[in-house]
């Protein structure tokens, strides 16, 4: 097993036992295999085979750094930084028992071969694109060297402080211990990357550009805001958190609110996790998985009813009420709904005197009318007023710096509600967004049609 760090090359030597010692260091890889998996590391991989085993003109050879140099441009990494980052979201049998357990109770073999891999990387770190793009010129015969994809990183602080800390050592196997400290803070994998995700064809999806939007932007519903936001508190500092139910009109906000607090705590470890309806039925395996991880998470279910019998309705049944299985401490559903009770019922649900009629449909019924009582919390959200939906109104116009006569704005925001959808928190966003635009095209004057 090679120990050793990769002798550093000059500009102009090259050999085949540094292409071999690293070639043999990135196949010894025993839990990080994942960081050469991708195209990044498959190219650097194929790069240094085409180097080794270079043809009579070279054309290999250049083909495999043009596929190496084009794979970091899209990553927009270097290939330092590439491997940083793909050592702090690796997910594997080290990282995931370390999220869990204290470094002293790990697998004694597990932490070896953690160990033996950041030796692999701290070699394979040292092997920057400069010094391939050298080795190409040399075996490729060029008058000048290839470009070196390179920029200046716009680092995360974790990552910063794990540069500097391996910069520090002789030996990256020294710092298994901070790694694994960094594991049980940050978490690793889709939740370490992505703050926003979604539950998508029985896989977590991250969300690269989530909604951007603001607790400062709301407004009009504030007892709301300050109880779900106290509630999110609650699972933030590991207490039980209330399953939530945003009940109310449409465009009131609700589903804004709850996109708001992922913005407002997502540097807290907050993720929020999108569940479709339609994948309702898989939401007791999702709990299961983020069960024992160190982020908090807001299971996201958004305009929420149910037909009779629906499973989808058995599954969040589970969820809310709980079964034999303890319910995790770091997940909390919030569901929005336009209906106070979540299961439609027909007039010809209501028990009546005939023959074949089940002896305790009275129960079932309240059964199905009580549904929306399993939430911890159920939050009211009603229908905007006048004067809520012209503070509204006011409050997104002042952030939007839109410079006209307060009495100018109430009369054409009112207009605006008249000829489209209501008096509600979207519609003012609405009217908001369309007038800025219209007035940046148009004279004052002219700022709304008629």
């Amino acid at each position: 097993m090679d120990n050793q760090a990769m002798p550093r090359a000059s500009s102009s030597s090259y050999s085949q036992g540094q292409i071999q010692f690293l070639q043999r260091q990135a196949a010894s890889l025993l839990l990080y295999q994942s960081v050469l998996q991708n195209e990044v590391g498959i190219a650097f991989i194929d790069l240094l085979q085409a180097i080794r085993y270079t043809d009579a003109d070279a054309r290999g050879c250049l083909q495999a750094y043009g596929s190496y140099f084009y794979a970091l441009a899209a990553k927009n990494q270097t290939w330092e930084d590439y491997l940083i980052t793909q050592i702090l979201i690796s997910e594997n049998p080290f990282t995931r028992l370390a999220q869990q357990q204290e470094f002293g109770n790990l697998p004694p073999a597990l932490v070896a071969a953690a160990e033996h891999d950041l030796q692999v990387f701290q070699s394979l770190y040292q092997c920057s694109s400069a010094y391939l793009s050298e080795w190409v010129q040399t075996v490729a015969h060029l008058p000048v060297s290839p470009v070196v994809w390179y920029r200046k990183q716009d680092r995360l602080e974790m990552e910063k402080q794990l540069i500097e800390s391996l910069q520090q050592l002789e030996n990256w196997a020294d710092a298994v211990e901070d790694l694994a400290d960094h594991y049980r803070q940050f978490g690793t994998g889709l939740f370490a990357q992505y703050h926003a995700l979604r539950w998508q064809d029985g896989q977590f999806i991250g969300i690269k550009h989530s909604d951007p939007v603001k607790l400062s932007t709301l407004v009009g519903y504030e007892s709301q805001q300050d109880i779900l936001i106290k509630n999110t508190e609650f699972l933030l500092s590991g207490e039980f958190a209330l399953h939530t139910l945003l009940y109310g009109s449409r465009g009131s906000g609700k589903s804004s609110l709850v996109k708001a607090l992922l913005n407002e705590y997502g540097d807290r470890q907050l993720r929020l996790l999108e569940v479709a309806k339609s994948d309702l039925k898989d939401l007791p395996k999702i709990v299961e998985h983020l069960r024992g991880l160190p982020q908090k998470f807001i299971i996201f279910v958004d305009d929420l009813s149910f037909e009779e019998d629906d499973d989808a309705f058995k599954a969040l049944k589970v969820v809310l009420e709980g079964n034999l299985t303890a319910r995790p401490q770091n997940v909390v559903v919030y569901a929005t709904s336009n209906r106070r009770h979540l299961i439609r019922e027909f007039f010809a649900d209501r028990p009546t005197p005939k023959d074949n009629e089940e002896i305790h449909a009275w129960d079932t019924m309240q059964e199905k009318l009580s549904f929306s009582d399993r939430f911890g919390l159920t939050l009211t959200f009603e229908a905007a007023d006048q004067q809520t939906y012209l503070t509204i109104v006011r409050h997104l116009a002042a952030q939007a710096e839109i410079n006209i006569t307060q009495e100018d704005l109430e009369y054409q925001a009112l207009q605006w509600a008249t000829r489209h959808n209501g008096r509600s928190g979207r519609t003012a966003q609405q009217f908001v967004h369309f007038f800025k635009a219209n007035l940046s095209l148009s004279t004052p004057k002219q700022a709304f049609p008629t």
